[in-house]
């Protein structure tokens, strides 16, 4: 029989797959972004695991298993009702992965501010009404939620400055939620990839030359040093992977760097001065 790399807690015995699988069964995780990237990926590799997955968002899943309810997390109400019909229709919840982002590359003085609300309405305050609207339903068995966050909200990204921010809004909003909600058995973490080869590389926003003015160079040099990051860094499969052993864990760490890359710099921010890791971080986007 096929085993999987999970360890019973009674036994301390490699829990074969087909358990596994029946341990899941029934149990329903609504992932926000499923429909491509790294969120396409972990539902790919939770309905393997036995899972039960919905995905909200504005376009649909095309995996067969999952079932999709629409919203945009930026217009109106539409991802509170989602998120009501969903759980209605399954009849309860077991967790909750945001996965929604976006991303812009603009000059912090140039950058218009109806850009970068609407990025911190998807990358921050859509993780927070998701996980609003679904702790009254997780408090009721208790369960777990995961955001999909980024190494950027350490490790601030030259020129896409507002995503840096909202990843490390996102990681806070993890650790004062676990704080609050693990008295009702939810558990709380936020796993953090590095570079990532998705096609949000090349849906990011970029600002043209001529808007970006005296930084038009620096901000070309960085934003082409981020996509080679991206494109040459973690398979969406290697973050979803991560993602997917977070929830099945007994007990989940509360955030996850995803990839040896990452480690490492986490690790080295952590013994060098503020001054030092800067400066590493400004060559990294030639800056």
């Amino acid at each position: 029989m096929e085993t999987v790399n999970k360890r019973d807690p009674a036994g301390g015995r490699a829990v074969p797959a087909e358990r596994e699988r029946s341990e899941n069964t029934k149990k329903t995780v609504i992932i926000v972004g499923a429909s491509s990237g790294i969120g396409y990926e972990t539902a790919l590799r939770l309905v393997g695991r036995g899972f039960s997955v919905i995905n909200i968002s504005r376009t649909p899943c095309s995996m067969q298993q999952v079932k999709n309810y629409a919203a945009d997390v930026t217009v109106g109400d539409t991802l509170e009702k989602a998120m009501a019909d969903a759980v209605q229709a399954a009849g309860g919840l077991y967790a909750l992965i945001y996965s929604a982002g976006c991303s812009m590359a603009a000059p912090i003085e140039y950058a218009e501010e109806k850009d970068y609300r609407y990025l911190f309405d998807v990358n921050y305050f859509g993780a927070l009404r998701a996980l609003r609207c679904a702790v009254p339903h997780l408090k009721k068995r208790g369960g777990r939620v995961i955001f999909v966050s980024s190494m950027g909200g350490t490790f601030p990204i030259a020129f896409d400055s507002f995503y840096s921010s909202s990843k490390a809004a996102v990681d806070m909003l993890a650790k004062a939620a676990a704080i609050e909600l693990e008295p009702y058995h939810i558990f709380v973490s936020s796993v953090q990839p590095g570079g990532t080869s998705t096609g949000f590389t090349f849906k990011r926003k970029i600002y043209p030359d001529e808007e970006n003015r005296e930084y038009a160079a620096k901000l070309k040099r960085a934003t082409a040093a981020l996509a080679n990051m991206e494109q040459g860094g973690l398979s969406a499969g290697e973050v979803a992977k991560q993602v997917a052993d977070v929830l099945c864990d007994k007990h989940p760490p509360l955030s996850v760097r995803c990839g040896g890359m990452s480690k490492f710099y986490a690790a080295v921010k952590r013994v060098l001065p503020e001054s030092a890791t800067q400066y590493i971080n400004k060559k990294a986007y030639k800056q």
